[in-house]
């Protein structure tokens, strides 16, 4: 499961696509079990976003008065 480095949405999407193929060849995604492939595809994202160094939240937050 060699992960590519990068954060580019090119980068992160080919590690999400890496980890769900893992997960349905091998049933897991690193330590963990996904029951379902939705699951499977939040952790595949948790994960490479991580690897990526970036947040899920891309909205900017609004200034308070």
């Amino acid at each position: 499961m060699p992960l590519i480095k990068g954060k580019s949405q090119a980068v992160v999407s080919s590690n999400i696509k890496t980890l769900v193929h893992e997960w349905k060849k091998e049933g897991s995604i690193g330590s963990s079990h996904p029951a379902t492939k939705q699951k499977a595809v939040e952790q595949a994202v948790a994960i490479s976003l991580k690897k990526a160094a970036k947040s899920r939240n891309t909205q900017p937050s609004e200034r308070k008065k």
